[in-house]
C-alpha cells in the first residue's frame, strides 16, 4: 500500500443541493486501496485554525475519491470555498470497512440519515456486481433541501425511497416510515445503516425484533483517526471502542446508541 498521507489536488467541489456537497480529488494512488465502509481524514486549513483535521466517509472511489459533505462548523464551510486546483492534505484510507452479505442474502438495504448516506455510494458500487441482489436505498432528511436527484444510486440499480420531516419529497416523517420496504425475512434480508444515533437505534430495534443481520457505519469527532487519543470512543456490548480504530463499522447489535 502507498504511504498514507498524501497531498492530493482538488478536481470539483460542487454543490449537490441547498445542503450537500460532493468533493472529488485526484488521488490516484489511493483510489484502489479504498473499500466501502472506509474514511479520509482532511486537513482543511494550512494554519492552525481548525487545528484538528476532519473525517469524512469515502463516497466513491473510481477515477477520484470522492466525499459527501453538508457546511456546518468552520472546518466543512471552509472545505466547501476549496476550488478545482487546490491541494488538501490527506490521511488515509483509515478505518475497518464494510463486510459484504452472507451467502443467500436477497435483499440488501441501505438505511440512511442526511450526511449518513455518504458511505453507502460506493458500498452499492461493490454491491451491484452481485447477481440477483435487490438493493434498497432508505433515505431520511430534514427537508426538501436535503434531498437531490440520486441518480448514481439508481444508475447502480437502487430502488431509492425518501422520507422527509416536513414532507417536502417523499414520504412525510422520519426514515421509520420507510421500513415497510423491508423484507423481513432473516434469510434473506441484510441491513446497513449510518446516520444520528436516534435513527440507528430504531434501524437496530426493527432489525433486532425480526432477527435480521446488519451492521452500523458510525460517525463521531475525531482528532488522531488512528486509535491513539481515544476520543471517538464509543459504548458497545463489548465495552468502549473507537470509531475510527475499532470501526467505523460494527455489527449493528454491538453499538449501544
Amino acid at each position: 500500500m502507498d504511504k498514507i498521507q498524501n497531498n492530493f489536488k482538488v478536481i470539483s467541489n460542487e454543490k449537490l443541493c441547498p445542503r450537500f456537497y460532493r468533493l472529488c480529488l485526484d488521488a490516484k494512488s489511493i483510489v484502489k486501496e479504498i473499500k466501502p465502509g472506509q474514511f479520509i481524514h482532511i486537513r482543511v486549513s494550512d494554519g492552525l485554525e481548525p487545528f484538528f483535521r476532519r473525517p469524512f466517509s469515502v463516497y466513491r472511489a473510481q477515477k477520484y475519491v470522492e466525499i459527501f459533505y453538508e457546511p456546518v462548523g468552520p472546518g466543512t464551510k471552509m472545505l466547501a470555498t476549496k476550488k478545482k486546483g487546490d491541494v488538501l492534505d490527506v490521511l488515509g484510507p483509515v478505518g475497518n470497512p464494510f463486510h459484504m452479505p452472507p451467502p443467500g442474502t436477497k435483499q440488501v438495504v441501505m438505511v440512511a440519515g442526511g450526511i449518513g448516506v455518504a458511505p453507502f455510494l460506493i458500498l452499492s458500487d461493490a454491491l451491484k456486481k452481485a447477481k440477483n441482489l435487490e438493493l434498497v436505498l432508505l433515505y431520511g432528511g430534514r427537508t426538501k433541501d436535503h434531498v437531490w436527484p440520486m441518480k448514481e444510486f439508481k444508475q447502480n440499480g437502487c430502488k431509492v425511497f425518501v422520507a422527509t420531516d416536513d414532507g417536502g419529497v417523499g414520504v412525510k416523517g422520519r426514515v421509520s416510515a420507510l421500513f415497510s420496504k423491508i423484507n423481513t425475512d432473516p434469510r434473506t434480508t441484510f441491513i446497513y445503516t449510518c446516520g444520528p444515533h436516534a435513527m440507528m437505534h430504531a434501524v437496530q430495534d426493527f432489525a433486532k425484533k425480526h432477527h435480521i443481520q446488519g451492521e452500523a457505519a458510525c460517525e463521531e469527532v475525531m482528532a488522531c483517526a488512528l486509535g491513539a487519543c481515544l476520543g471517538c470512543s464509543i459504548k458497545t456490548t463489548k465495552g468502549f471502542k473507537t470509531v475510527c480504530y475499532d470501526g467505523p463499522i460494527f455489527d449493528l447489535q454491538e453499538v449501544l446508541f
